[in-house]
């Protein structure tokens, strides 16, 4: 032990034989002149590299989180470490995320999380009774009580049953079935789901998919990865955004020469854009889909976003019921919706679902065995769902506060996207159309030549150099319109409005001035 210390004292360690009688010291010596021998092999190349991985998650972009989000990114560390900028914070005002902005959950959701989430707090009288009412019943449909179990692929039966019920409600008595419902991993999921059963064939056979431009970068997305055809239509700016079925049936046309056009995907209320449609553009549009055998999506996320008193939501579903069993029997359609938007803004909880109709039974069979392999979606998000279809009634005792809390949420939004549409239209060189629901504003930008040039030089697209300079000097995230599309030779940006009322006065007079 003496010697073994003294050793290690002198930064040696001591010999001790092997197990053919060498000392461990003389071993590692031949065993490093035998490797000094040996030639060196080169590095073992990857595998997986840019140019062997799938080409077309390489072509997926998403400009809501790409190149301008990654800089606001690095933009908030430099702060942290303390280097000087013309601002103090940088203002994320790229996504929809109502409450990473300061807007407050609502209470009677939270608390019915709260209780499915720690069932022990049902005793509790801190909580109302209708909120324990709805909570034990979903636990009551969980494996095990417990929102930590799996559901079935499709949902939580009790879930679904609801969500029919409030589609009904919503629709005027328009009868929904539980089991046309899907309860999905936000309305994101729904969408990618349902377009992967749809996406077939080859070359010319193609299955073209349409999508309005400006359009939510999640579309273009899912079209590039399942590598299908993007047919695009244009919305009318001119005319608030509006969809004209003239320019539905040019951009058919046009896509009959080199795909099949096989699904009409319609985002209202607008993202980007914030139009919301009138019904008889609902109407037109469902002619076409059953004249162009045209599978509908309906993306209606901001269903309950409408502020302009012009306006009012039409749910397609409704229109297409009312239209006469010829359209009602004979379209395909998928709705969507979710708990992300709307004045619930719980993106996190990722909770959403889709109505399918008119699907053909088999296809109703693979679409089941498509959701079954992703198992089931997050069971928190199901139960937010059902809440947001499910909330307090006249006589309920959260009813009240309920009520005011939602009213508050959707009458602040009413007041900031007609703030926006004022300010932006007061400065030369941006025009906003009226933002008539959703949550963002879509103005259009005259950049001068000089500008356009530059950000040639800096290989940029204009709004993309634009909107980079922004964040740059006002540390302003906002995503460039090219982002979403656009006609050629306009240039666009999106912006939230969900900012406090103070924060986005601040945030539109650091653009405007």
């Amino acid at each position: 032990m003496q010697r073994a210390a003294a050793l290690v004292r002198r930064g040696c360690s001591p010999r001790t034989s092997g197990p053919w009688g060498r000392s461990q010291s003389s071993a590692a010596a031949e065993a490093s002149a035998v490797l000094k021998v040996r030639p060196e092999r080169s590095p073992r190349e990857r595998i997986l590299t840019l140019e062997s991985m799938n080409p077309q998650v390489k072509a997926v972009e998403y400009a809501v989180r790409g190149p301008i989000v990654l800089k606001a990114g690095e933009i908030e560390l430099e702060l942290q470490r303390g280097i000087k900028k013309p601002f103090t914070e940088v203002i994320r005002a790229n996504i929809g995320d109502a409450q990473a902005m300061g807007q407050q959950p609502i209470t009677f959701l939270r608390q019915v999380m709260a209780l499915c989430t720690y069932p022990n707090l049902l005793n509790s009288p801190s909580f109302p009774e209708d909120a324990k009412k709805r909570a034990r019943r979903i636990l009551q449909a969980c494996g095990g009580n417990s929102l930590g179990s799996y559901s079935a692929s499709q949902g939580v039966n009790c879930i679904r049953e609801d969500v029919a019920a409030y589609i009904t409600r919503r629709d005027g008595g328009v009868p929904a079935d539980p089991d046309n419902i899907y309860l999905t991993t936000g309305a994101s999921d729904g969408i990618s789901t349902i377009l992967k059963i749809l996406v077939s064939g080859g070359g010319k056979s193609r299955t073209g998919v349409m999508i309005p431009i400006p359009q939510y970068p999640l579309y273009s997305a899912v079209i590039s990865e399942l590598d299908a055809i993007q047919v695009n239509y244009y919305l009318d700016e001119e005319n608030c955004w509006a969809l004209n079925v003239n320019e539905l049936r040019r951009a058919v046309r046009e896509a009959k020469d080199h795909c099949d056009p096989k699904v009409l995907c319609i985002i209202n209320p607008g993202n980007p854009t914030g139009q919301v449609q009138s019904r008889k553009c609902i109407e037109d549009v469902i002619h076409f889909a059953w004249e162009e055998k045209l599978f509908l999506l309906a993306d209606e996320v901001y269903q309950d976003n409408v502020y302009s008193p012009d306006c009012r939501f039409h749910s397609f579903k409704k229109v297409l019921y009312e239209m006469g069993p010829e359209y009602s029997s004979n379209v395909e359609l998928a709705s969507f919706h979710s708990t992300s938007k709307g004045y619930m803004g719980e993106c996190g909880y990722r909770g959403g679902y889709m109505e399918v109709i008119n699907l053909h039974p088999e296809i109703k069979g693979q679409l089941v065995k498509l959701l079954s392999v992703r198992l089931c979606p997050p069971v928190s998000g199901q139960a937010a769902m059902d809440i947001v279809v499910n909330p307090p009634v006249p006589g309920e005792e959260s009813f009240e506060q309920f009520s005011r809390e939602k009213e508050s949420v959707l009458g602040n939004l009413a007041k900031k996207a007609k703030l926006t549409e004022d300010l932006f239209n007061q400065v030369p060189g941006i025009h906003c159309n009226p933002l008539q629901g959703a949550m963002y504003a879509f103005p259009r930008i005259f950049i001068p030549a000089k500008a356009v040039e530059a950000a040639q030089a800096h290989k940029m697209a204009p709004d993309m150099f634009y909107c980079m300079k922004l964040l740059e000097e006002t540390g302003i995230c906002v995503v460039p319109g090219s982002g979403f599309g656009q006609r050629e030779g306009t240039y666009h940006f999106r912006m939230t409005i969900l900012p406090p009322v103070e924060k986005l006065k601040t945030v539109l007079q650091k653009i405007l001035f």
